[in-house]
């Protein structure tokens, strides 16, 4: 598929509520390119420039010219929109498989599946029992949240939404981009960056000497942020 309409996807994981955008990068098999791609960018700038420009001209397209369709569709279609998303995400399970270059899965492979699919729903649990609001935040607080929220960005099923509504800091982030607070916004983004840099080096290390059981893992959580779209 074409990285523009790729990216499309990426923004509409970055804008709603309980999807990951890493679960399309999954999907698609870009997600190890990626990650290796942005590690190493200044290696060939040209080439990666090129590879990751499609891409990020369609997420941002998404996030600023596509969200309320999107928001829309889930508001006013919310059953035949999440269960279109599901089928897209449960179709990539195979594709998922193949990219761990195994013929049959071991004991321990479905341990790694088993243990972050039982964590990304007990991330829905804790979301659903958080009901707080918190008005002000310090700015160590906000620079912790933002390299939390990494997290959902660079691990597939991990939604970073998910990761704020826990924190108390979902509405006040949506609150902060509309009116562009930078008072908020800045100390998240000094987070984020950092945040991003360690999970990128995280993930391509264990793609490096444990790439099998890594994709089993990411597929746990795949398969798990089903159960985050699913209507009712």
């Amino acid at each position: 598929m074409n990285r523009f309409f790729i990216g499309i996807l990426i923004g509409a994981g970055a804008i709603l509520p309980g999807i990951s955008s890493g679960v399309f990068l999954v999907v698609f098999g870009l997600y190890e390119k990626i990650i290796n791609t942005l590690l190493h960018f200044f290696k060939d700038i040209k080439k990666n420039f090129i590879f990751l420009f499609p891409i990020a001209i369609g997420t941002l397209l998404s996030i600023f010219l596509f969200s309320k369709i999107l928001l829309f569709a889930f508001k006013k279609y919310s059953i035949y929109t999440s269960y279109a998303f599901i089928g897209l995400i449960l179709g990539s399970v195979p594709a998922i498989k193949k990219q761990a270059e195994i013929v049959k899965p071991s004991f321990f492979h479905i341990i790694c599946f088993m243990l972050s699919f039982v964590f990304s729903i007990y991330l829905i649990i804790l979301k659903k029992g958080n009901t707080y609001n918190i008005s002000s935040f310090s700015n160590f607080y906000l620079i912790f949240a933002g390299f939390l929220m990494s997290a959902g960005i660079i691990i597939p099923g991990i939604s970073k939404t998910s990761i704020l509504i826990m924190l108390g800091l979902y509405s006040n982030y949506l609150t902060a981009i509309s009116t562009f607070n930078l008072s908020f916004l800045f100390p998240v983004g000094i987070g984020l960056v950092f945040g991003c840099m360690f999970f990128m080096y995280v993930i391509s290390f264990l793609f490096t000497y444990f790439k099998s059981y890594t994709y089993y893992f990411i597929l746990g959580f795949v398969v798990g942020s089903c159960f985050v779209i699913y209507p009712g």
